[in-house]
């Protein structure tokens, strides 16, 4: 595929950032406060795991390392398929950096990416940067038992969720992304994860994220334990 210059792909980053917080991977700065994604996948994510069940006051583990894997998927998606949709650029994830305190995440100075007309499958380049190169090693790095289903949902679930997003400020692109959407839910772990079942890209998983097993708790919009009207579930 044919590479991106590294001005084009911070200015891609730069302009979806003001979507909203999920979409912001901040080109540049220091290395201090900052470590390997990597290190974070290897570790399982502990210290984000550790913090989510105590801000929602659950000793259940796995509901936080689920909420955890839900927002970093949220995280990764939500540039990524702005970027690609909106600029018509794929940015490469290598390098990718993670806040010491937080889910904050980085990228290099100059950051790196493809052209997305120049891609000859471009929902399996998208599934390789977001899922088997990130979102399937954080899932091995797990030190809380979470189910493969449920870890697969949460992918889907937070790509249906950047695909609304975006509809919802450019719904000139409700076409593309309904398509790029119906094609990477076709494609490995997210095959079979859930369906489309409404015009805005709505969303309906077939697993559940757990957040409702937290004190206060609800089903989330997409839940498959819930009715069709649902409730706003996990900030991430």
């Amino acid at each position: 595929m044919r590479r991106a210059p590294a001005g084009a792909v911070a200015a891609a980053l730069e302009d979806v950032a003001a979507l909203g917080p999920f979409f912001t991977i901040e080109p540049g700065g220091t290395d201090q406060g900052r470590h390997p994604v990597e290190d974070s996948y290897a570790a399982g994510c502990a210290d984000l795991i550790a913090a989510k069940a105590d801000r929602y006051g659950t000793r259940e583990l796995r509901v936080g390392a689920s909420i955890v894997q839900l927002g970093h998927a949220a995280r990764l998606w939500s540039p990524v398929l702005a970027c690609t949709v909106l600029h018509g650029i794929v940015p490469d994830l290598h390098g990718l950096r993670r806040a010491d305190d937080g889910p904050a995440l980085h990228l290099p100075e100059r950051p790196t990416g493809w052209y997305a007309d120049d891609a000859p499958h471009l929902t399996d380049v998208l599934y390789e940067v977001v899922v088997a190169q990130h979102l399937d090693v954080l899932a091995a790095g797990l030190r809380v038992k979470v189910a493969p289903g449920l870890s697969a949902g949460n992918a889907a679930s937070a790509l249906a969720e950047s695909a609304r997003a975006i509809v919802a400020a450019r719904p000139d692109l409700r076409r593309t992304l309904g398509a790029l959407l119906d094609d990477l839910l076709r494609t490995g772990r997210l095959a079979g994860t859930g369906t489309v079942v409404g015009p805005d890209l709505r969303f309906r998983r077939r697993s559940c994220c757990l957040y409702y097993r937290v004190p206060s708790g609800v089903k989330c919009e997409d839940c498959s334990l819930t009715g069709p009207a649902g409730s706003r579930g996990p900030t991430c």
